[in-house]
This record gives C-alpha cells, structure tokens and sequence, in this order.
C-alpha cells in the first residue's frame, strides 16, 4: 500500500543552468518557449525527511479514501542540470513505518488478529505489506523524460513484496535554493504523484479496499558535500 514513489518520488520536473552552463530543452517546443533556470549544481542530493512526506491512498468501500502515510523514507538523487535525462532518483521505504493516526479503537474491532494497532496490522498482515519478510520497499528510476518547463515523467522499477514492476510518476519542480538558509549548499524541492495496482505485486483484492494505489511525495533533497557521500 504505498508508493512508493513510492515512492517515490520527486524530481526533476525543471531543468537549469549553473556556472555558465547552457540551460536543457527536452524538445523543440520547448526550445522555442519557457525554460526555467536552476541554481543549483549536479551532484548528489539527500533526501531531507524531516521537510518530506510521502502519502498512500486508496478507496474504501468505494465512498472514501483510506490514506495513510511512511515516516522512515530515504531518498537520494543523482541530479544533472546539464542533461536532465541522466539524471535519477532512488527511493527505499521501511514499510514498518506506516503510520495512519485513525482514531478508532483497533482492539475493539479486531480483537483476533493478534496486532496492536492500524499500523502494524497495514504494516505487518501477510495480506498487505508483510513487513516482517519484506522489509524494504524500493523505487529505481530508470528513465526521466522532461514534460515542462517545471514537470516530468519518471519511470521506475518499484518493488513491493518481492515483486518489481514499472512505474511512472508525474513529478513537479516546487523550487530550489543555491544557498540552504541553515546549511550553506544548495537544495532542491520536488514532488511526485503515481498510481499502480496493488493486486500486480501480490496483494489480494478485497471488496471493502480497492485494488488502486495513489501514491504523492513532497520533499527537500540537499546536495551532499563530497566526503558526505
């Protein structure tokens, strides 16, 4: 139940220009309209999870939206203003991290199943994300293919339960910063949104969930210093 993307993730909707170099087109209409300058140089790039958030949904008995979130995200990015589409993003997830903060009592209606909480029935129960054997969720970008002056598409391999299969997000370029206010380098700001069909990577369908996954990132990536990576 997640993302991804998870999750994702976020990138590389923009495209830049640093020290004089010249700034990326992804295609001719493109050349011959808006191009958005970024500060920022390539390098390698962390995500910040404390000003990051990345939230999963899906239907709930057909009426609502069952959302929820990961806490415990790493991220890291391989940013190249120069030629965008070299750029990638890899994402891990501790699916023990799930966190959903439903303030029903979820002794009172699931008193058998031998769990504590939402969180751990979600992160633990062999029919979602069974943590316990699959301990990491991963998304590897395998392709970025700019949309927009501030958008793109990022195709990856997410695995879930063992299983890896493609998916692609629709990512945005929220901002960047040459100089981080606290820090003193420069820092990136993305987001992404994706959907996949839980049921493709093992998860049974049930009548009370649906089978479809929304998947949305929000987050800071700061560049690393050499030694740092």
């Amino acid at each position: 139940m997640h993302k991804s993307k998870f999750l994702a993730v976020a990138m590389l909707g923009a495209v830049s220009t640093f020290a004089g170099a010249a700034p990326f087109l992804a295609t001719p209409a493109l050349a011959q309209t808006e191009t958005v300058e970024v500060k920022a140089p390539a390098g390698v790039y962390k995500l910040d999870p404390t000003h990051s958030a990345l939230l999963w949904s899906l239907k709930h008995l057909n009426v609502s939206n069952y959302t929820g979130r990961f806490a415990n995200v790493q991220g890291t990015l391989n940013f190249d203003p120069a030629n965008i589409s070299a750029s990638s993003i890899e994402v891990t997830i501790d699916p023990k991290s799930v966190q959903t903060a439903y303030p029903a009592d979820y002794k009172a209606t699931h008193a058998r199943t031998g769990f504590e909480s939402w969180n751990e029935d979600i992160s633990r129960n062999q029919n979602f994300l069974n943590s316990d054997k699959f301990p990491e969720i991963t998304f590897k970008s395998t392709k970025v293919e700019q949309t927009g002056p501030r958008t793109a598409k990022i195709t990856g391999d997410l695995t879930l339960l063992g299983v890896s299969k493609s998916v692609t997000l629709d990512a945005s370029f929220n901002g960047e910063l040459d100089s981080h206010p606290f820090l003193g380098v420069p820092v990136l700001g993305f987001a992404a949104e994706g959907k996949f069909d839980r049921t493709e990577f093992g998860q049974k369908a049930s009548g009370a969930l649906g089978n479809e996954i929304t998947v949305r990132f929000d987050g800071e990536f700061i560049q690393q210093k050499p030694e740092a990576q």
